[in-house]
């Protein structure tokens, strides 16, 4: 049964009756929406460095997008749906560290991952890089 409209709320984030994949592959009901994005994602290159912090296995890759809440690592080997992370991003010398999740794999391509913690130090930085990229560029 579809969640009543509420005014100012996207219907998608009010629905209860969405998907996921889980850890053994097989598509699990999932209770929230919280897999959706919630921030707009820029096109933005920056080296990524991600720790896995069970296994500890890393992966390196480079970021294709980047927003307020997450991005896209373009990398050939991908961690699973739902691994807890570490990462640093890496763009002319300057760095931005968090905790984040995995929320969405496409093998041999790459996988997206929500922010759930910046690190203090980085957070002006990630900050500063998503203010350069709202910017129009100028035109002579």
């Amino acid at each position: 049964m579809p969640a009543t409209p509420q005014p100012g709320v996207p219907e998608f984030a009010t629905r209860s009756d969405t998907c996921m994949e889980s850890d053994s592959g097989k598509r699990a009901k999932e209770s929230s929406v919280r897999y959706r994005r919630y921030s707009v994602r820029y096109p933005f290159a920056a080296d990524a460095e991600i720790l896995e912090l069970k296994s500890g296995s890393r992966v390196s890759g480079v970021t294709s997008d980047l927003s307020h809440g997450g991005c896209f690592v373009c990398a050939r080997r991908t961690l699973e749906v739902g691994a807890r992370v570490r990462g640093t991003l890496t763009r002319e010398g300057q760095k931005a560290k968090m905790l984040a999740v995995v929320r969405v794999v496409k093998p041999q391509v790459g996988m997206g991952i929500e922010f759930l913690e910046i690190d203090p130090d980085s957070n002006a930085t990630l900050w500063a890089w998503i203010e350069s990229l709202r910017k129009p560029p100028d035109i002579p």
